[in-house]
């Protein structure tokens, strides 16, 4: 067996690192990395200079490809037998599905620079999210196309929909467009049930792909008698998604034995903070308080600022059926009109909720600014708090704007600090994009009667500015206490944007109007910002922020602390959230452990866990986004043949897509509707009237008809107003 260069702590003669380096892009197929992403991804000593002159020979030589200014990526050696080079059907690749419209699959695999196609009649019984083996070949056209062969792990096994019964049992025919199968379920299942009855099933048995039974097996899991449409729909979204409706009896059982009192000996474990003034600030409709501030003046005019968080892992502990139904879950999940929580409500919103006249048990990030507001030292270990005061942000704004009311000269203070804290972020490298957040106002069946966007203002950015403070700064005191020797910690990570998505939009910028600098990570950083400021005043350049965030690689959870690109932080964590984020529980744990002495986690075992979360923080978001869209077709449905204003984002072959002012509802507008044929070029970006030369731009403002909104389906149509 050949032996492995160690390259972690080592450092590599020149043939081994060239070797390491061709080897670690290979590895990441697909993405562009520099020397300094390279060396803190693979800890080790090599210098900077000597890494990208290793660099640039590969290059040179044609064993890796330059993309940039310093990026470098993977690139297949025809004489090296890499992917390519192999007959049909000779390879097997494990990966993730992605479905589109047609049926057909995408099979993310991480170590091909392409993923592999699959057919429609190859895609068996693969569903989205599923993780799958496929055997593939090179096709003639040149890309990687196979069949599934086996599913590994499916990502969901429950369904809703309408059972149909039959002689033997009867059929849960899914709710969900796209779905392939309906599940059987059998007699002994469905007593009592009506045919047409809405079901939440789970499967039990899945035919192997190939075999002769064309249906999965299942059980009833819950019934939905009685509910509304809405409620319904919206716990079919949670359930298509893989998060579970209900906490088991036995989560429920280790939940009502947790002390609901605070003892006296573990209050004097602690840095006692209930004498100080403590003020909460969240949402009018919030229930879970996680985060809570502490402000403290000092005589030379200086103030003292406590960041403290609820001590979820104090009662959470590891083993319990509790703590295993949160890491399943990973997150809560926020829903147009609900929340999902993580943990049961008892410790959401009761025990580890930060309430007004309570004393709460804390952890605490406590920071100390002299009277030019300049921070001087940290502290952070467990603390137990009184909350004096809960304000919504609206009673916090208004405090702001009038400097009167409770604790004013406090808020007032926070709130200077908190905008000199953002300066600074910004002078240092952070990226200012902040997407458009769409709130919903609901009648009491749920029914959206207004649709609006969420103004973000000083009260919002006050609290955001203290969480990224403590977040960095807990990141910060544990790599620093590494001293030469990893710690395995959970950092949120951000990686810097894909070149070939950047150059992209760099050229959709200029044909919009804007130009981008994208010769450096620092001048990417310098260009969007500048882009953000400017939209603020050009309406037509809003329609680039959200196409600049997609070019963006996305945030994640990671033992390997290569940054965060997007808020220009080299140490960041979340650690101010454990009530909803199962990465924040894990956190608190190693931190605790860490105050005192050093302890190291299994490293690979971490790592497992922060990809689990991190594939539950998307899924939890594509609920969200898909329940804002079923509420957003819902509101339009009662609009049909109404008139809008509305700005064009995107644009297909087939018609355009326009979103509309206010409320961001997103619908399409065919080109069979249109007075004439359109030509769409080559770029996307613009597209032609073949008779009259009439022209539409993305980011123009125009004005669409809603034709009709189908609500199962998603879609909403428009007809675009010519003058």
């Amino acid at each position: 067996m050949k032996k492995r260069t160690k390259v972690k702590g080592n450092k590599l003669d020149h043939k081994s690192l060239q070797v390491t380096l061709r080897g670690f892009l290979r590895s990441h197929g697909g993405k562009s990395y520099n020397a300094k992403q390279i060396i803190r991804k693979l800890k080790m000593t090599n210098n900077r200079d000597t890494v990208e002159e290793a660099l640039e020979q590969l290059a040179k030589a044609g064993r890796i490809k330059s993309v940039g200014p310093g990026q470098y990526m993977y690139t297949a050696d025809p004489n090296s037998g890499d992917f390519g080079s192999h007959s049909k059907g000779d390879k097997i690749g494990r990966g993730v599905v992605d479905l589109t419209r047609s049926g057909a699959a995408f099979i993310v695999v991480p170590d091909l620079d392409r993923d592999v196609f699959v057919p429609p009649h190859k895609v068996h019984m693969a569903l989205q999210g599923d993780t799958v083996d496929v055997r593939y070949y090179l096709s003639r056209r040149g890309r990687p196309e196979g069949e599934i062969i086996k599913v590994v792990e499916h990502l969901n096994d429950h369904f809703i929909g309408s059972v149909r019964l039959t002689a033997n049992g009867g059929v849960l025919v899914p709710d969900k467009q796209g779905i392939p199968f309906d599940i059987y379920l059998p007699k002994e299942e469905l007593e009592g049930i009506a045919d047409g009855e809405k079901l939440l099933a789970r499967v039990t048995v899945w035919p192997e792909p190939g075999s002769k039974y064309k249906s999965p097996k299942g059980v009833v899991a819950g019934r939905f008698k009685g509910e509304s449409l809405n409620d319904v729909e919206m716990q079919a979204i949670l359930v298509h998604h893989n998060f579970p409706l209900f906490f088991t009896e036995e989560v429920l059982a280790e939940t009502a034995k947790l002390p609901g009192t605070i003892s006296e000996q573990e209050i004097t474990r602690r840095r006692d903070f209930r004498e100080v003034l403590t003020i909460t600030i969240d949402p009018e409709d919030a229930k879970d308080f996680d985060d809570a501030l502490s402000y403290k003046s000092l005589p030379d005019g200086g103030c003292e600022i406590g960041v403290h968080i609820a001590d979820v892992t104090h009662y959470v502990q590891p083993g319990t059926a509790l703590d295993e139904e949160a890491y399943h879950r990973a997150t809560s999940v926020y829903l147009v009109d609900r929340v999902l929580p993580m943990l049961p409500e008892r410790i959401s919103n009761e025990i580890c909720s930060l309430r007004p006249n309570e004393e709460s048990l804390t952890f605490g990030a406590v920071f100390t600014f002299d009277n030019k507001d300049v921070l001087r030292k940290r502290w952070i270990g467990k603390t137990v708090i009184f909350s004096d005061r809960r304000f919504s942000y609206e009673e916090a704004q208004g405090i702001l704007d009038t400097g009167e009311g409770d604790h004013a000269e406090a808020l007032t203070h926070l709130n200077r600090i908190a905008e000199k804290l953002r300066k600074k972020r910004f002078r240092e490298g952070s990226i200012s994009f902040e997407s458009e957040e769409v709130k919903f106002r609901l009648n009491e069946d749920g029914v959206p009667l207004e649709i609006f966007t969420k103004e973000r203002k000083d009260a919002h950015l006050l609290v955001e500015d203290f969480m990224l403070l403590a977040n960095k700064e807990v990141a910060a005191y544990i790599h620093k206490k590494e001293a030469g020797s990893e710690i395995p910690f959970v950092y949120r990570v951000h990686d810097l944007p894909d070149p070939d998505k950047l150059e992209d939009f760099k050229n959709f910028a200029l044909e919009v109007g804007f130009k981008m600098d994208v010769q450096t990570p620092a001048h990417v950083v310098k260009s969007f910002n500048k882009l953000a400021q400017a939209a603020r005043t050009d309406e037509k350049l809003r329609v680039l922020e959200p196409l600049a965030i997609r070019t963006m690689a996305k945030a994640d959870y990671s033992t390997n602390n290569i940054g965060h690109y997007g808020l220009g932080f080299e140490d960041y964590t979340h650690f101010t959230s454990p009530i909803r984020r199962y990465s924040d529980v894990l956190v608190h744990r190693i931190l605790e452990k860490n105050l005192q002495g050093v302890h190291r986690e299994d490293n690979e075992r971490l790592e497992a866990k922060c990809r689990h979360v991190s594939k539950q923080e998307r899924h939890a978001n594509d609920a969200e986004r898909e329940s804002i869209k079923y509420k957003q077709v819902e509101y339009i449905e009662k609009h049909v043949g109404e008139i809008f204003e509305g700005q064009i984002s995107g644009m297909m072959d087939r018609g355009i897509f326009v979103q509309l002012k206010g409320n961001l509802v997103e619908g399409f507008a065919p080109f069979s509707n249109f007075p004439e044929p359109f030509d769409i070029d080559e770029g996307r970006l613009k597209a032609t009237g073949r008779y009259t030369s009439q022209t539409l731009k993305m980011g123009d403002i125009v004005q669409v008809q809603i034709m009709f909104a189908d609500i199962n389906r998603r879609q909403i149509e428009m007809r675009m107003i010519f003058a």
